[in-house]
């Protein structure tokens, strides 16, 4: 959800609810003398949608793996965000793994560095050959 949908989801939460008609039927038989006064409690039942979410809310947490593994749910989730950072960030490879030596004897790091030199040799030939008005045909 888009922090800018939140008034629009809680409006209609804000609203009091609707009023509770009871239908009743007064009966004036009799005289003034006969005045009497009646107290009654009465119970309305009303749909609590908020109980039926909530126990829905948790028999769908008891299936959930983040509540039968906290350690790696949270494990998991740390590295979605690094993820995520490295990605928004733009940062290539891992930093944490590239500052130690071996990272840097693994059989691809002299494959690597032929290839660049090579192509940097391309490079600086290919500025000769333009300084000089050589055209290879």
């Amino acid at each position: 959800m888009k922090f800018a949908e939140i008034p629009q989801r809680l409006n209609p939460l804000l609203h009091p609810p609707d009023p509770i008609v009871i239908n009743h039927v007064i009966s004036v038989e009799g005289g003034a003398e006969s005045k009497q006064t009646a107290c009654y409690d009465i119970d309305v039942e009303v749909d609590d949608t908020l109980k039926t979410q909530m126990n829905n809310f948790l028999l769908s947490t008891a299936s959930q793996q983040e509540i039968q593994g906290p350690q790696q749910f949270i494990h998991k989730w740390i590295v979605s965000q690094t993820r995520d950072l490295k990605t928004m960030t733009d940062v290539v490879g891992n930093p944490e793994e590239e500052r130690r030596s071996d990272f840097f004897y693994q059989p691809w790091a002299q494959e690597a560095v032929c290839r660049y030199f090579y192509t940097k040799v391309q490079q600086k030939r290919a500025e000769l050959e333009q300084a000089l008005g050589i055209r290879n045909n």
